[in-house]
């Protein structure tokens, strides 16, 4: 009998192609876009991965997957440039190349209280954590999701969030008021002090600019929240997203490699060197 031919696994520089299959729009330049295989099988991808997402004849750029599930590859896209301007754009039936999934997870684990703190595109990268909270509820005790967004038409999953507060402490901030804006303003950050949580038993997950990372994080620490328990999802110029190419490497990491997900007590002395 004839040895079973081993198993052919994509190489990492080579796109596999997706199809789109839904397009919503989330504010005034960011769309979520759901992608399925166009063949084999879909992507298994856990929360706080990435893709390398190609717009065919434009480029190539990292995308945080915004839902982890065995199902549709979903991808939340902000219009920033070229790329991404051509993947907002994209239309159901548009085709793109997709590597991965890239990068680590977050650490999620069980047990204990959970602390979800984002700001603006950043709750996108959390959105997957969000759902593992919502699915797996019993095996947490309290459950917080803090939001800030520039604005209120700067806030994604606007429908989201209202099924989130049936289930979880959910708390929402802006830094500018609109008119008929009735919630709060300020920096996220200021919301972890009166969040319901027990410092010795929570995880917070953290993910947005990195001056909001800094003060929720701060935050965070001076509650009493260890900062192996604190993690960040960083952002830099990945390009190869397998660690070749070296653009978005910092310090001794490469974020393409080592992350995005780091702990905050490995992450905050490289953050303190001006200009890494």
């Amino acid at each position: 009998m004839a040895a079973a031919a081993p198993e052919i696994q994509p190489a990492p520089m080579a796109p596999r192609p997706f199809v789109v299959t839904r397009r919503e729009r989330e504010t005034d330049d960011t769309w979520t876009l759901e992608l399925e295989p166009v063949g084999g099988e879909a992507l298994r991808v856990e929360p706080g991965q990435f893709t390398m997402l190609y717009a065919f004849g434009v480029g190539e750029v990292p995308i945080s997957v915004s839902a982890a599930q065995d199902g549709p590859l979903v991808h939340t896209v902000r219009a920033v440039g070229a790329v991404t301007e051509a993947i907002c754009a994209a239309e159901p039936g548009a085709v793109f190349g997709v590597r991965g999934p890239l990068g680590n997870a977050w650490a999620l684990g069980e047990g204990g209280d959970a602390v979800v703190i984002a700001g603006g595109i950043g709750l996108a990268p959390l959105r997957g954590v969000v759902h593992e909270l919502l699915r797996r509820r019993a095996d947490f005790g309290e459950a917080v999701v803090l939001y800030g967004g520039r604005t209120p038409g700067d806030l994604l999953y606007t429908d989201e969030l209202d099924r989130w507060r049936e289930t979880l402490q959910v708390d929402v901030t802006v830094d500018a008021a609109e008119p008929g804006w009735e919630g709060k303003v300020g920096f996220v950050a200021k919301l972890v002090g009166s969040a319901r949580f027990d410092p010795a038993a929570a995880t917070a997950f953290l993910c947005g600019p990195e001056i909001m990372m800094r003060t929720s994080a701060e935050a965070l620490l001076e509650r009493g929240v260890p900062a192996e328990r604190v993690y960040a999802s960083m952002e830099r110029n990945m390009q190869c997203g397998v660690g070749l190419c070296g653009h978005c490497q910092l310090g001794p990491t490469l974020i393409c490699r080592d992350g995005p997900v780091y702990r905050w007590d490995e992450l905050a002395p490289l953050l303190e060197v001006r200009e890494l």
